[in-house]
Parts: structure tokens; C-alpha cells; sequence
């Protein structure tokens, strides 16, 4: 176990519980669908976010652990919806919800997630945390349609897809940072500390993801490498390339791209390493890792805020 889980090893065992727990509908296929998707696993980061940060800040209550059970549903919330979107089939190495049952259903109990989530929020009942979430889920949709407006899009530019990924993936690593601050009751330069970190956490996570999905492997990963081309997303390792490439080169990602392609996958792998777009991208995700780290120097020095820290670290280094 990776020593940031180690420290709020028993609050996350609480959050897995009250995660089951809050799954609970009259409705079978609800259940089915939450379970299904929840017990696939992943690495639960954002509501680890909420753990650590709330504990870092001295926190001694137990709402950190609703509150960490209401970002993984807001996130869960999004896979399903994403995946019906991106008409997925594989996620973290099984088929998508919508694969197994279909899109209909898989939207419907992603409207039950985002529902269940605000109902958990009102029992909080911290006015400041509703309104964090309910910008963050609004800013998550706007990331997804611009996502899909920037899909077959060669022409997209680096600064176009940054602003992407802060509203569709780092929004809400921000959100679990400052939401579990606001529950600690701390002053205004904590909380945007703890959002900086999250923030540059979030952007350097997904990075890693688009350089990732040109060099990993399918099993390990999760999905299908060339995922994201397949889809015609144009991301960072594929917008360098076409500025840094010959203009025949520039010219093939780019069609693939328009055709949404893996017909020249290897040929397109090969021309982006040759010309630094995944080098590129992952020393950009290093910088977002050292602003992170940085961020969160004014904390107090604990387990928790060097566990913030490894998590960083992690998240940069990480094969899948």
C-alpha cells in the first residue's frame, strides 16, 4: 500500500463502507450499475484528496468521510456519462457500464449519482461546500462540450486543450482540496494553497494520461492504447507534434485526427516520440508536479502533508 493511502488507511476503509451504503436504491438495476462501476477500483484519488487535506488541516470531525463519498460519486458520475459520449467499451481493463447494459441506463444512473451526491451535501449542510460543488459540476460539463466541440479538430491549440483539461479532469481534484478545507474551517490563503495544489495536481494527472495512451500497454492501462486518437481527441502529445513536426508529418496526425483513425497508429506513435511530443508533455506534467508540492509548503509539517506530497510524486511516475 502506497504511503499516502497508509495515513488515513481507517477513514478510507469508512469511505469504501459508506460508498455501499449510499448506493442503496428500490431500484435493482441502480444498484447493479453503481456497484458495478464503483467495485471496479481505480485509485479513488479524489476522495483520498478530501482525506488528506482535511486531515493535513487538523480536521477532527467525520464529514471529510461524506464528503469524500460525494466526489467519488461526482466522478463516477462523469465516467458513466463520458463513456456513453466517447462510446467506450473498456474501462480499467473490463467493458463500460454501457457496453453490459447499454447507454440509456448508464446515463440514468449517472443523473442518479450527481443526485445522490447533492442529497449527501445538503446533510452537510456547509453552504460553502454546495456552492464549490455545484460550480465544479457545472465547469465539469462545460469541459466535457468543449471536449466534444475540440473532437477531429487538428487546428486546436495548446492553450485550448489546457483550459480542457482543467475543467473536465483538475476542477475537480480542486474542488476535493478546497471543499475539505472549508469543512477545517481554514482562512482564505489555506484554501487557495490547498486548490493551487489540487489544481496543478489534477492538470499534471491527466498529462500523464495523454502520454500514457502512446506508450502503455492495454492490459495496464486500463483502456485501449490510441484510445484517444480513435476518438480524434487532439491532446498535448499530438498538438506538439504538429508544431514541431515536418509538415508530412504534421499533415498524417493530422488526418488522423480528422478521421478519428488508428489505420497509421504505430507510424503516428512513432513520429511523436521521434519528435519530443511525449517528452514534452510529461516535463509539462513535472511542472504542475513542483508548483503542487509548492503550494502546500505553508501547511503544517505531517504525515498527511508529506503524504500530499508522495502523492504527487506518484502521480508523475505512475505506468497505468
Amino acid at each position: 500500500m502506497q504511503s499516502f493511502y497508509k495515513v488515513v488507511q481507517e477513514d478510507f476503509a469508512e469511505v469504501n463502507t459508506l460508498i455501499v451504503n449510499q448506493l442503496h436504491s428500490d431500484v435493482g438495476l441502480v444498484e447493479n450499475i453503481g456497484h458495478y462501476i464503483v467495485d471496479a477500483g481505480g485509485k479513488r484519488l479524489r476522495p483520498l484528496l478530501v482525506l488528506l487535506t482535511a486531515r493535513a488541516l487538523g480536521y477532527d470531525g467525520n464529514q471529510h468521510l461524506s464528503l469524500s463519498a460525494i466526489i467519488e460519486f461526482i466522478h463516477t458520475a462523469t465516467l458513466l456519462h463520458d463513456d456513453v459520449v466517447d462510446v467506450s467499451a473498456l474501462r480499467r481493463g473490463r467493458p463500460t457500464a454501457n457496453a453490459n447494459w447499454g447507454n440509456a441506463p448508464s446515463v440514468l444512473v449517472g443523473d442518479f449519482l450527481y443526485s445522490r451526491a447533492f442529497q449527501m451535501m445538503v446533510e452537510i449542510g456547509e453552504m460553502g461546500i454546495m456552492k464549490e460543488l455545484a460550480n465544479t459540476t457545472n465547469v465539469i460539463s462545460e469541459g466535457e462540450v468543449q471536449q466534444l466541440v475540440n473532437a477531429r479538430n487538428p487546428e486546436v491549440t495548446e492553450q485550448n486543450y489546457m483550459t480542457v483539461i482543467h475543467k473536465k479532469t483538475a476542477a475537480l481534484f480542486e474542488a476535493a482540496c478546497e471543499t475539505a478545507a472549508i469543512l477545517a474551517g481554514a482562512d482564505a490563503t489555506t484554501r487557495k494553497a490547498v486548490r493551487s495544489y489540487g489544481y496543478h495536481l489534477g492538470v499534471a494527472f491527466q498529462l500523464v494520461d495523454d502520454v500514457l495512451d502512446y506508450q502503455g500497454d492495454a492490459e495496464e492501462l486500463g483502456k485501449n492504447v490510441g484510445d484517444d486518437l480513435a476518438e480524434g481527441k487532439p491532446t498535448l502529445p499530438l498538438i506538439y507534434t504538429i508544431n514541431n513536426g515536418s509538415a508530412e508529418e504534421a499533415e498524417l496526425v493530422k488526418q488522423a485526427i480528422i478521421n478519428s483513425s488508428l489505420d497509421k497508429l504505430q507510424q503516428i506513435v512513432d513520429i511523436v516520440q521521434r519528435r519530443g511530443g511525449l517528452e514534452y508533455t510529461q516535463q509539462c506534467a513535472q511542472d504542475h508536479i513542483n508548483r503542487a508540492k509548492q503550494a502546500i509548503a505553508l501547511l503544517p509539517e505531517t504525515e498527511f502533508r508529506s503524504a500530499m506530497e508522495d502523492l504527487a510524486d506518484f502521480a508523475i511516475k505512475r505506468n497505468h
